[in-house]
């Protein structure tokens, strides 16, 4: 933070300022931890408190309305409309059309690096502003009834581990299960037990006892990554070049992180050219945009390195996928696409877990939803029986039989 501000700080009184403004615009953040430390989210959520203490004439904000809950989004549009009033100018990137039109005086349509028009977004819709984006209609995802009765493919059972990270969150006593032929959405703010959970589900991670994760009815909590995916599961990370892929590495190279087992090895040597055929048939399949199967990782956008690793992950054929922020950065007609092919796999029999801080996605694409918050998992619902409101307040913790819900009663009386 100190880095970014004119002139010379006393750290101490700096992060106060920065647990104050934190607070006051409902972006928590600990001045104390390290950044290397933090999630995707958690970072964004720096990179906004920074702008928000430089006192800005010109505020630039990309999508970042990403790490909030809905209350915390109005409480944001609030204070960037002081601002505006105030003189300052604000320009605010975003592939979030509802919040265009809720936020923004006019808007400029960027495709293809090129300038496609421009809007008074009041006098719009999502859909024709959408059009002007994408070049065509968006894409609509049919969502047909779960298989409510599908095997359980993947189930978490007393789940309480210590984060490796002095800043991290534990988790406490985590029950989950996803079954055949259904996709579980996991809401929540960014830090709040997201990257601890995902590390103990892909393995990256060992938990002591190894009845606390099943796979396909497996115990496989000391199993590391490779065993698990051996029973078929597949796992997109938030972190598209570090975890996802090798910057440096082509796509051909990239399919054999994880898809190596699909016939491209033989007597311990790489079949290059079967990996090759995978890269090229990902390509075309999930429309990658790219210098072909020997561009390097980090020469494609990230939307399209996106689309490429959930097509890399999609193919292998999982019976369990594991995701996170599935469309983080995304344009709407890739995320659409991406969306749309999750649903595909899920009605061939996939089970699917979805973590991300998309509500409008996860209402979209998800049959169950439930919150993580401090560690902890709320109640899951079926999505016909919830709405985004509610779930905004239960991802500040405040769901039925919870601590703070029970703080908050006793305050009361």
């Amino acid at each position: 933070m100190a880095l970014a501000l004119p002139g010379k700080f006393d750290l101490e009184a700096l992060a106060k300022r920065i647990e104050e403004v934190s607070e006051r615009y409902g972006l928590p953040v600990d001045p104390r931890r390290l950044v290397h430390a933090l999630s995707v989210g958690e970072r964004q959520r720096v990179e906004i408190v920074r702008c928000l203490l430089s006192d800005p004439k010109l505020l630039i904000l990309d999508e970042p309305t990403s790490v909030l809950t809905p209350q915390a989004v109005r409480k944001l549009f609030e204070t960037l409309r002081k601002l505006a009033a105030e003189g300052r100018s604000i320009l605010y990137i975003s592939h979030k059309l509802d919040e265009i039109q809720e936020l923004c005086h006019t808007a400029t349509v960027l495709r293809g690096g090129k300038v496609i028009g421009a809007c008074k977004p009041a006098e719009e819709t999502p859909q024709t502003m959408a059009r002007m984006m994408i070049g065509e209609d968006l894409p609509v995802c049919s969502h047909g009834e779960a298989n409510t009765n599908g095997e359980i493919r993947l189930k978490i059972e007393g789940l309480s581990l210590p984060s490796d990270d002095p800043f991290g969150t534990d988790l406490k006593d985590v029950h989950l299960e996803v079954r055949s032929g259904e996709i579980v959405g996991i809401a929540g703010v960014s830090g709040n037990g997201q990257q601890e959970l995902l590390r103990a589900i892909s393995g990256e991670e060992t938990v002591d006892n190894k009845h606390h994760v099943q796979i396909c009815g497996v115990h496989v909590g000391r199993m590391h990554s490779g065993r698990r995916r051996g029973l078929g599961m597949a796992f997109v990370p938030e972190d598209r070049l570090g975890r996802g892929a090798v910057p440096r590495l082509t796509l051909t190279e990239n399919v054999l992180l994880t898809a190596h087992r699909l016939g491209m090895l033989w007597k311990g040597l790489i079949r290059f050219g079967t990996a090759r055929k995978f890269a090229e048939e990902c390509i075309a399949r999930f429309d990658v945009r790219c210098g072909g199967a020997e561009a390097e990782a980090k020469s494609l956008s990230g939307g399209n390195l996106q689309k490429f690793i959930v097509g890399r992950e999609i193919m292998q054929d999982p019976k369990v996928l594991v995701l996170a922020q599935p469309t983080w950065g995304v344009d709407v007609g890739a995320a659409a696409f991406i969306r749309r092919s999750l649903i595909e796999l899920r009605n061939k029999g996939t089970a699917i877990l979805v973590i991300s801080e998309e509500l409008e996605e996860l209402f979209e694409i998800a049959d169950r939803i439930v919150v993580i918050a401090k560690g902890r998992l709320s109640p899951i619902k079926a999505i016909s029986q919830t709405g985004v409101e509610e779930i905004g307040i239960w991802m500040s913790g405040m769901w039925p039989g919870s601590e703070e819900a029970r703080e908050d009663v006793n305050n009361v009386a």
